[in-house]
């Protein structure tokens, strides 16, 4: 389509709706003139094309189809009487989208000339001009009957003639220079949309697209990426279309926004931004923030626990301290010649102040144990591994049974933390469901969005209370012999990584947990290539330099993350980029990330922050990263997807 001859400031550029002095410069033209696209859907005419035709509203608005105007001119009779109305338009069409050059002079049913001259824009599209020459042809047959007799005339109108050409060829200049600027502008906005990792439109004040930079279908998986001319109910669909109702409303009256909701069709996370267009419709800016709203999550995750490190260190100590006080007293008091009820007392105060100390050891673990530590994992083995270290804590006759319909996915997950948490449901499990019963644990991928990991028995359920605290710590319906912080456990991990714990009853008995992890494919193994190395410091690139020469590679270097991206950009057959987070600048790695554009090679990173840092965690939630210091053989383990701690 046609890029726009307007841009409302702050807004993004767009192609929908050109400004008021272009258009009313081409309305001041004595010439008709058309741009479609290269579907041949109306961009943009001006007021000579609708009269010159007697067009009406609908197919002149952007998005009318050349079809259907073509069909109107038919069944009015400007290409005369036809036999077969349908086959002349189809051959129209036909030749328009041969996208040829093209002029003709044709005389119109109104028993007025014109002459026709079409030209294919270089991104696609074609921009058409209409010149009424009647006169111009009325004067021509006028010269050649009266050459003889008005001879004076004859000159008048040659002059006439020559003038009326001197400025049909000032148009035509003035004509051929819009067209470039406008083909040049095509060209500009079509590059800037496109390459952009967003869904810039505009919509009318009908709710129907007057401009899309076709990328819908790559921010909400599912709908269409050719939307001009449809209404927006029919493209988002009833949820989506709901959520973002009063927003658009609000917009359409003029008033900014922006908001996200959750694409229940492909459960991504979108995040939209509205605003007005001072004449009518709004713009609009759509963004996929999925993977940014798990990272947030794994982040306050991890703020969460270092508050309550804090907090629990302290007490911890000095419950510790007290606890050692009591086992020493104990172990005296065991030693001397006590009643057999007396020594009793005594074991169990030693036993309650042992399980005291493990239980301020699993506090310690929930509030400050590792961090997240995602390694490449072939799921279906992971799954085989649990099985059977499952199978021997189930008494006899309690049945586990476990599926996998991720189609044996290779997958970025932290294997230590997700066996400890699929484990501790597995046992709540078959406490509940006891002898008998049979336990379900099924893998599956969610839109390739999420890895979902659900256990379910066939137990009593939950009641309601526990569903209502059933992850708050300390809360257990075992009894003593529960500590209550298995599913607290549990629901901390998954957070962690940016992941959704959920808990519930099925509709025919027994509970059911279900964990959601985000679904990040383990890269493929790195074979031997060019390798562009992004290291600030002279001697660590010196020395890994050493190390990928030794593997294979070849290497190029940068120091920042702006010289990154330019050597990325132009220099080919580049098969990873290898950069620490921390560089030269103002620029870390993970915004040479986001400098990168589509189709650049995998990009990873390496670190010597500590991991609980919040670079280090939200590059961990991106892409593989190296954790330094290494040696050749954790650097070439690393390449081959052995390892990306």
């Amino acid at each position: 389509m046609l890029a726009s001859l307007n841009q409302l400031p702050g807004a993004p550029v767009t192609r929908s709706a050109p400004s008021s002095l272009t258009l009313a410069g081409l309305n001041l033209i004595q010439q008709a003139l058309s741009i479609y696209d290269d579907d041949l859907r109306l961009v943009l005419c001006n007021a000579r094309f609708r009269e010159m035709f007697g067009l009406p509203a609908h197919l002149t608005t952007p998005g009318a189809t050349f079809e259907d105007t073509i069909r109107h001119q038919v069944e009015r009779g400007e290409y005369g009487q036809l036999t077969d109305r349908e086959a002349a338009v189809r051959e129209r069409v036909e030749q328009a989208l041969t996208f040829q050059p093209h002029y003709i002079e044709r005389q119109r049913s109104n028993g007025r000339t014109i002459s026709v001259e079409g030209a294919p824009l270089p991104e696609g599209g074609w921009v058409t001009v209409y010149t009424d020459i009647t006169d111009i042809k009325a004067q021509e047959h006028l010269l050649r009957a009266r050459s003889e007799e008005l001879h004076a005339e004859l000159l008048t109108r040659a002059e006439e003639l020559a003038a009326a050409n001197r400025e049909l060829q000032a148009t035509n200049a003035a004509l051929a220079e819009a067209k470039r600027e406008l083909t040049e502008m095509e060209a500009r906005t079509r590059l800037t949309t496109e390459m952009m990792p967003a869904h810039i439109a505009h919509l009318g004040p009908d709710r129907r697209y007057t401009y899309s930079n076709r990328r819908l279908n790559t921010i909400m998986p599912g709908r269409p990426s050719n939307i001009v001319g449809l209404h927006i109910a029919d493209v988002l669909g009833a949820q989506a279309h709901q959520a973002v109702l009063p927003y658009l409303e609000a917009a359409l009256q003029g008033r900014a926004s922006t908001f996200s909701f959750t694409d229940e069709s492909s459960s991504r996370r979108i995040r939209v931004a509205l605003t007005p267009d001072r004449k009518d419709g709004t713009y609009i800016l759509s963004m996929d923030v999925t993977e940014e709203t798990q990272t947030r999550v794994a982040l306050a995750q991890t703020r969460r626990r270092a508050i309550a490190a804090q907090v629990t260190s302290g007490m911890a100590h000095d419950f510790s301290n007290l606890l050692t006080i009591i086992l020493g007293m104990q172990a005296r008091l065991e030693k001397m010649d006590l009643s057999g009820e007396a020594a009793e007392l005594v074991s169990a105060t030693q036993g309650a102040a042992r399980r005291g100390g493990d239980l301020l050891n699993r506090i310690a673990d929930m509030t400050s144990g590792p961090e997240h530590d995602p390694v490449p994992t072939d799921l279906g083995a992971f799954l085989s591994d649990f099985t059977t270290l499952a199978q021997a804590a189930m008494p006899e006759g309690t049945r586990l049974h476990v599926r996998d319909d991720t189609g044996g996915a290779r997958l970025m997950i932290d294997r230590g933390m997700l066996q400890d948490s699929l484990l501790n449901l597995v046992l709540n499990a078959r406490d509940s469901c006891g002898p008998g019963g049979r336990i379900d644990l099924l893998a599956r991928a969610v839109k390739e969005t999420w890895l979902e990991l659900a256990v379910q028995d066939t137990g009593p359920g939950f009641s309601e209370a526990a569903l209502a605290k059933a992850f708050d710590p300390f809360f257990t319906t075992k009894g003593g012999e529960g500590s209550g912080l298995g599913l607290a456990m549990v629901y901390n991990a998954t957070k962690l990584a940016g992941g959704q714990v959920r808990a519930g009853n099925l509709p025919g008995g027994g509970a059911r947990v279900s964990l959601r992890l985000p679904w990040r494919e383990a890269p493929r193994p790195v074979d031997p290539g060019l390798v562009l190395l992004v290291e600030d410091s002279v001697d660590l690139r010196r020395s890994i330099r050493d190390m990928l020469r030794d593997t294979g590679h070849s290497v190029i270097e940068a120091t920042t993350a702006e010289e990154a991206a330019t050597l990325a950009a132009a220099v080919p057959g580049i098969c990873l980029i290898l950069s620490d987070i921390t560089l030269e600048g103002a620029d870390t790695g993970l915004d040479l990330l986001d400098r990168l554009p589509q189709g650049a090679p995998p990009c990873y990173l390496m670190t010597s922050l500590r991991p609980d840092h919040p670079l280090h965690a939200a590059a961990r939630a991106r892409v593989p990263v190296l954790r330094k210091p290494f040696g050749a053989k954790a650097l070439a383990a690393f390449l081959r997807g052995e390892e990306a701690a």
